[in-house]
Parts: C-alpha cells; sequence; structure tokens
C-alpha cells in the first residue's frame, strides 16, 4: 500500500542549465537504439549498488535478468513513452568541476557509459502511486544510476539536471520517483534537486517486497 501525507508540491525554480536540452552540448545524450548491451552492462553494475543490504544475490539477478537484461533494454529504447539518457564515460567530472559536463564531445571518443536515467512519460503504471500523484502529465524518473567510481564527481547531478528538463519539456507538470526507504544516500541526493516525500509504496526484488518512498517534484 502508499500512504500520502498530505503535501502540497510547489514548483521549484528551473535550474538555468535545464533550458539547454539534452545533447546541446552536453555530455548527457540520449541513448542510442544499438545501445541496449551497453546499458545492460551498465545496469547490471549500478543496481546492486542501490539495493538494501539484506537483498541476496540471487534476488538482484533475477531482477537484472527480467529487467534490465539486453532484451529489455532493447524494448525500453523501442518504447516512445520511454526517455534514456546517458553520460558517457570519457567526460569524466571531478567534484567542484561541474561546468565540464557542459563541453561538447566526440562519439568516436566514447568510453564505456559511466550513469544513465529512464523517464516514463505518462499515466503512473502503479494504481497506488496514482493516488498521490495527481497532477498530469506526469512523468517517472524510473532509472538514476551512476557507476560506484563516479559518485560524488558531479555525474548523477548533471544526468539529474538533464532528465528534469527533460520532463519538463515532455510537458510534464510532475516527476515523480521509488527510492529505498533505507537508501539514505539516494534521499539526500534528490532532496537537493526539489523532490520531496508524498507517500509510500511496494517494490518487488526477488521474492520479497522492499519498502519505497514515493518523492515528487511539481514541475508546472
Amino acid at each position: 500500500m502508499i500512504r500520502a501525507v498530505g503535501l502540497e508540491l510547489r514548483a521549484a525554480a528551473p535550474d538555468p542549465a535545464e533550458r539547454l536540452g539534452v545533447g546541446e552540448g552536453w555530455a548527457v545524450r540520449p541513448a542510442r537504439a544499438d545501445e541496449a548491451q551497453a546499458l545492460h552492462e551498465l545496469a547490471a553494475a549500478t543496481f546492486p549498488l542501490a539495493c538494501p543490504p539484506h537483498t541476496t544475490p540471487d534476488a538482484i539477478r533475477a531482477f537484472i535478468d527480467e529487467h534490465l537484461s539486453v532484451a529489455a533494454f532493447e524494448r525500453y529504447l523501442a518504447d516512445p513513452d520511454r526517455e534514456i539518457l546517458v553520460f558517457p564515460g570519457h567526460l569524466r567530472i571531478r567534484a567542484g568541476h561541474r561546468r565540464a559536463a557542459l563541453r561538447a564531445f566526440a562519439p568516436d571518443d566514447l568510453e564505456p557509459l559511466l550513469g544513465y536515467t529512464m523517464l516514463v512519460h505518462g499515466e503512473p503504471g502503479d494504481e497506488d502511486v496514482r493516488r498521490v500523484v495527481t497532477a498530469r502529465p506526469a512523468t517517472e524518473l524510473s532509472k538514476c544510476y551512476v557507476r560506484a567510481e563516479a559518485h560524488g564527481g558531479g555525474t548523477a547531478h548533471v544526468l539529474m539536471t538533464a532528465s528534469i528538463g527533460a520532463a519538463r519539456a515532455r510537458g510534464a507538470r510532475v516527476i515523480w520517483l521509488g527510492v529505498n526507504n533505507e537508501n539514505e544516500r539516494a534521499q539526500r541526493f534528490y532532496g537537493k534537486h526539489g523532490f520531496e516525500r508524498i507517500g509510500e509504496k511496494r517494490f518487488k526484488v526477488g521474492d520479497r517486497y522492499e519498502h519505497d518512498d514515493v518523492l515528487a517534484r511539481a514541475l508546472a
């Protein structure tokens, strides 16, 4: 079940960087149709980082096989209601030097992807989420993952900023996500980007249901 907490969301002032748009000199760009394998490898490396300590290796493998496989990403990339953004590895950002993310890059110089987000535009698929995410149009930030070696270097900040801008460009009035209620680091990160807790939901990994907080940020 999901529980609303009676929070009224107010739109935060847009980050000026959001107006630049994905692909306009950003390190962040839309994933290409031929990158399902690279996305699977990135997801397999980063999904375990967000799992609670009690999550078993078998449960993690089962989730990756079902939801983060090459075939799954091929479906996601072909879905017009999904938008995957990636951060190429060759533009590494050091803490305090986020402007480096605005440099143009040459596609031929790409290294393995450092991080990615996936947006799902449209009606929330979870019935309970629909009870607390009431603004429409809505966009879900379904995934936001960065390799461990890039943590703290600004990669996640740039991906999040670009993702919020992409949701706004699609006309979304709200962007929402689910995050494990034990993942304090992620919750702090989302809070810095204007997300507020509005309820709870369940998220199944393996044969166990985890408890997620539902966070949202108004865009209009």
